[in-house]
C-alpha cells in the first residue's frame, strides 16, 4: 500500500471525513483526496503533518513515510542505550518508590519491561512456568488458567476490563498483534459473573479470593519522540479499601 492508502486507513480508523481532516489540518479536501488516491505524492512534511492530526503512534508514523518513499523520523532505540538511561532511571525511581504496593512497566503489546517487588504478590501462587518465561505478556499472565486468573475473586468483571481495553486498543492501532491476543484471551474461561458492586468507583481487582482489593492506575512518559519511550506505560495498583494497605503496610 501507498501512503495515501494507509493514511486513508488511519483517518477511517478516526472516523473523519475527508471534509474533517481537511479543515483540520488546513488544507483542501481536493488535496487530500489526491493522496489518499495516489494521484499525488505527498511529502515527508505533509505525510508527518496529516499523522499529527489522526494521532497516528510513532511506529506507524514511521511505516507511513516508508510507504510514502521515505526514511523513518523516529528511532526506535533498546531501554539500555545511553540515549535512554534519563528514562530508564525515572522508571526505576517510579517502580521503588510505589513498594510495597504491584507496579510494572509495559510495552504496546503488554509485555513486561520492568517491575518492582511488589509484582511478587500477583507471581507467586502462578502455575505455569511457561507464563513467567520471557517476554511475560501481563494480560495473558492475569487471564491464564494457570496464571492469576485462579485467585482473581472478580475474575468475570476484571476480564471484561481487561478485554475492552485491549480491544479499543486494537481499533486505535490496527495491530494485528494485539487483535491476536484479544481473541486468545477472549478464549480463556471466566466469562459469567455478577456486575460489580455500585458502591464501587472503578473496576477493582480483588485478589487472593478477595483479601486484597487494588486500583490501577495507568502513567505513560509525555511528549515522546522516541518509538520505545512512547510505548512504555506504568500499570500502578493502589489500595482499594483499608483493609489491603493495612495487609500490605
Amino acid at each position: 500500500m501507498h501512503a495515501g492508502e494507509l493514511l486513508r486507513d488511519w483517518r477511517q480508523r478516526r472516523r473523519l471525513s475527508q471534509l474533517d481532516l481537511a479543515i483540520a489540518a488546513n488544507i483542501s479536501s481536493r488535496h487530500l483526496s489526491f493522496v489518499e488516491t495516489g494521484r499525488s505524492r505527498p511529502s515527508s512534511e505533509m505525510i508527518l503533518h496529516l499523522a499529527e492530526h489522526l494521532d497516528v503512534p510513532l511506529r506507524d508514523r514511521n511505516a507511513l513515510l516508508l510507504a510514502g518513499g521515505f526514511a523513518p523520523a523516529y528511532p526506535e532505540r533498546g531501554l539500555a542505550a545511553p540515549e535512554l538511561h534519563a528514562v530508564q532511571r525515572a522508571l526505576k525511581r517510579v517502580l521503588d518508590g510505589h513498594e510495597p504496593y504491584p507496579a510494572v512497566v509495559v510495552n504496546r503489546w503488554w509485555e513486561l519491561v520492568e517491575a518492582n517487588r511488589g509484582i511478587e504478590l500477583f507471581t507467586r501462587h502462578v502455575t505455569s512456568s511457561e507464563l513467567l518465561d520471557p517476554p511475560v505478556n501481563v494480560l495473558r499472565l492475569s487471564l491464564h488458567p494457570d496464571g492469576m486468573a485462579p485467585r482473581i475473586a472478580n475474575l468475570p468483571e476484571w476480564r471484561a476490563h481487561l478485554l475492552t481495553r485491549l480491544h479499543r486498543q486494537a481499533q486505535a492501532t490496527g495491530d494485528p498483534r494485539l487483535a491476536a491476543l484479544h481473541d486468545e484471551l477472549a478464549a480463556y474461561p471466566g466469562g459469567q459473573g455478577t456486575p460489580p458492586k455500585p458502591a464501587d468507583v472503578a473496576v477493582p481487582l480483588r485478589y487472593n479470593t478477595g483479601t486484597l482489593s487494588f486500583l490501577s492506575i495507568t502513567a505513560v512518559i509525555g511528549t515522546p519522540m522516541d518509538v520505545t519511550v512512547e510505548e512504555l506505560a506504568i500499570e500502578s495498583f493502589y489500595p482499594a479499601d483499608d483493609e489491603t494497605a493495612a495487609a500490605l503496610a
